[in-house]
């Protein structure tokens, strides 16, 4: 049975008969072009350098998952930062729409880790081993996919998968962890060993073989950009009006600037035609800018006729800066980041939780009330401290606490057990309200209070005063 075909490309990266086109582009060297290669070696050393850089002595970044810690800039946000990691998110979030409205896709044509490395290590690697982007697309046309070439390619690739795999690898476990999974043996530790295995595999699988499809099929962001940009929002855009229409041939006559070479079409990273307008799958590269740049210069016109501008501009009404979202996108972000900020400048050295015990809330005995507690110490500082506890607010209280004080290290969070007794009239309704006060020894002071459970006065004492528990 024969596949029907389409009437035209579908998508960049399929023939008309459904199957893989693979994408050669060719790079079209220029002062775009160089800008950005040196913003992605910059953000190549950055990317490479955070798991090693330690601030405060921690890591400028780590994602803990297992213990739900993350670190940032030398700051550890614990499982009970809620609303700082919210901020934080919300913060992220409007900057991405701030900078959208402004730039466009700025972040994926020039920061973007999969651009990054796509773009700047492995299809260079891949140019430098088939003999360019025409070399590339010879062995595509003789199906040669294990030709020599390819293959040296291919261990080549799978050095660097190797190397990032385990770069992205510290930054959720540690540098150190990492380092003992790979001189350690596998038997050791089988499951760090399978996970840095699958994680080089996904690297190969995506720089190998998804590609630029990562960005136009997993990336939400393309679908995304008709509600992230505006008319005004600067885009990498090609000028209708000046190049239309376009046509081959030294004689102008009646036609605009663009001569219809390709050029913007062969260079491109995703196999879009610029022409066709703005589009899903363009990342803003701006590598058909400087193929067009050239092309003008060749045939005598002014650059420009691919540039950064707006889709308002290009209209002819010109580009307005100031807009509703280029207003309320700054004030919401200054207001949650600052909220941000003033909450982490503020934010108690200690989080400290009172949980009841399970079970009976209360045992009477001899005319004795006991309460079992336990108090939650999450140490924030970076330092190791000594909590102590101590209960206040009733006479003739008495506390156990075998554990006081408690010993918590930075960044943990450990758990002291409390036996409260006290008098069985101290109480009123069922209830008594007791102080729980925690110092740490170096000026750190909470004081937290706390309902103790107990019986009724008038159930007291109607029942036995001893040997019953409470309800």
């Amino acid at each position: 049975m024969v596949a029907p075909v389409a009437p035209g490309r579908v998508l960049p990266t399929l023939n008309e008969d459904g199957t893989r086109r693979w994408l050669r582009p060719k790079p079209s060297p220029g002062g775009w072009l160089s800008r950005r290669t040196v913003v992605a070696w910059v953000l190549i050393v950055i990317y490479v350098a955070i798991p090693h850089v330690f601030i405060n002595g921690k890591p400028s970044m780590l994602l803990d998952l297992q213990r739900r810690e993350f670190t940032f800039f030398g700051t550890t946000f614990l499982p009970t930062d809620t609303l700082l990691l919210m901020l934080l998110a919300i913060s992220t979030v409007i900057a991405i729409f701030l900078a959208s409205a402004l730039a466009g896709r700025v972040w994926c044509g020039w920061a973007c880790p999969q651009t990054v490395y796509m773009e700047f290590v492995y299809r260079p690697i891949e140019r430098l081993f088939e003999g360019g982007a025409r070399g590339s697309a010879q062995l595509d046309r003789e199906k040669k996919h294990f030709h020599p070439r390819r293959l040296a390619k291919m261990a080549v690739y799978l050095v660097i998968s190797s190397f990032l795999a385990h770069t992205f690898l510290a930054y959720f476990v540690g540098w150190d962890q990492v380092m003992h999974w790979v001189f350690g043996s596998p038997a050791a530790h089988p499951v760090g060993f399978t996970i840095v295995t699958l994680t080089t595999v996904a690297m190969m699988l995506d720089f190998t073989y998804f590609r630029e499809q990562t960005c136009m099929v997993a990336c939400p962001y393309g679908r995304w950009q008709s509600a992230l940009l505006d008319n005004d929002s600067l885009i990498v855009a090609y000028d209708y009006n000046r190049g239309e229409p376009r046509g081959k041939g030294k004689d102008r006559a009646g036609k605009g600037d663009c001569v219809d070479c390709e050029a913007c079409v062969v260079t491109c990273p995703t196999g879009i035609d610029i022409r066709n307008g703005l589009q899903m799958e363009c990342i803003h590269c701006t590598q058909c800018m400087d193929a067009c740049d050239a092309v003008m210069r060749k045939v005598g016109r002014p650059e420009g006729l691919i540039r950064y501008s707006s889709r308002a501009a290009l209209a002819g009404k010109g580009r307005h800066f100031l807009r509703t979202r280029t207003v309320l996108y700054p004030i919401a972000f200054a207001a949650v980041f600052g909220t941000f900020l003033y909450q982490l400048t503020f934010k108690d050295a200690a989080d400290i939780t009172l949980l009841g015990a399970q079970g009976a809330p209360f045992t009477v005995q001899e005319g004795t009330v006991m309460n079992a507690l336990r108090v939650r110490i999450a140490n924030r500082t970076g330092q190791e401290h000594a909590y102590t506890v101590s209960i206040e607010g009733v006479e003739g209280l008495s506390m156990i606490a075998p554990l006081n004080p408690l010993t918590v290290k930075p960044g943990r969070t450990e758990t002291m057990p409390l036996f409260v007794t006290l008098p069985a009239e101290a109480f009123e309704e069922g209830v008594r309200t007791v102080t729980v006060r925690v110092t740490d020894g170096s000026g750190y002071v909470t004081e937290l209070p706390y309902r103790l459970a107990g019986p009724h006065r008038e159930l007291h004492e109607a029942e036995a005063p001893s040997g019953e528990r409470g309800r």
